[in-house]
């Protein structure tokens, strides 16, 4: 079974991501905006290492905190994304896309693009300058189960395909559904666990539940760079203006 479908199938769309967990969406966007969109984030990264984004956390939240601050270490992550962009507004906000995930999580579905790290570009490479290369297991959920924003579903936008090169996502399907009861504490291999890959352009969609973890790339950059716009739409109360990252549980292992 194929864990890809156009956007005009919906239904087959909500299924899949019903039963597994996620599911991807294919030819939502087109080359030319996908080029934009890359285009705008490495001028937003830019924009960072520059000290012009005046809404950037410090990095050590999300990041490894053990590599060293340099200025010429790779900005890893651009926050508050749409804030910045309008093109990346536009592309999270697509019609065939908002579709599935009201199908999922009902019609007053909304963004988190306003606390928290809002939608996020994110750089993922191995290397001694690079604070972000891989993520072990975790949920979603765990980032903040005393908040009553739930449920939710995460999307990534991706600009790169996945590869054992680059990283890719592991997912173990269906585990939405149950308690992190026996969820591996780091990287270790989990029975039934799926590598997902996905192509230029898709838009993953995942459970908040869902037991994920992100592998790290074999190769160097460029070939090890997987790069990619993600955040979440949810159907529980929404945050506060304010609301800050200090109560942010950083469960998973870097």
């Amino acid at each position: 079974m194929s864990d890809a479908f156009t956007p005009v199938a919906i239904d087959g769309a909500v299924e899949h991501y019903r039963a597994e967990g996620y599911v991807v969406l294919r030819g939502v966007h087109t080359d030319a905006d996908l080029g934009a969109l890359t285009a705008d984030m490495e001028r937003l990264q830019r924009a960072v290492l520059a000290g012009e984004l005046d809404d950037q956390h410090d990095d050590t939240v999300l990041d490894d905190p053990d590599v060293p601050r340099e200025a010429d270490r790779t900005v890893n992550y651009v926050y508050y994304a749409t804030r910045h962009s309008a093109i990346a507004d536009a592309m999270v906000r697509a019609g065939s896309v908002t579709a599935v995930v009201r199908a999922i999580l009902g019609p007053d579905t909304w963004l988190l693009d306003h606390e928290r790290f809002g939608v996020v570009y994110q750089d993922a490479r191995p290397g001694p300058r690079s604070g972000y290369s891989r993520i072990g297991w975790h949920t979603d959920r765990q980032s903040g189960p005393h908040l009553d924003i739930w449920p939710s579903t995460a999307f990534t936008i991706h600009l790169d395909a996945t590869s054992p090169a680059n990283g890719f996502l592991r997912v173990v399907p269906g585990s939405h559904r149950g308690t992190t009861d026996g969820i591996a504490p780091g990287f270790e291999r989990i029975p039934g666990e799926r590598a997902l890959y996905c192509e230029y352009g898709d838009v993953l969609l995942h459970d908040a539940d869902l037991w994920h973890s992100a592998a790290r790339a074999t190769e160097d950059p460029p070939g090890g760079v997987r790069r990619h716009l993600r955040g979440g739409w949810y159907s529980g109360v929404p945050l506060a203006v304010g609301h800050g990252v200090d109560d942010f549980v950083k469960n998973a292992r870097r």
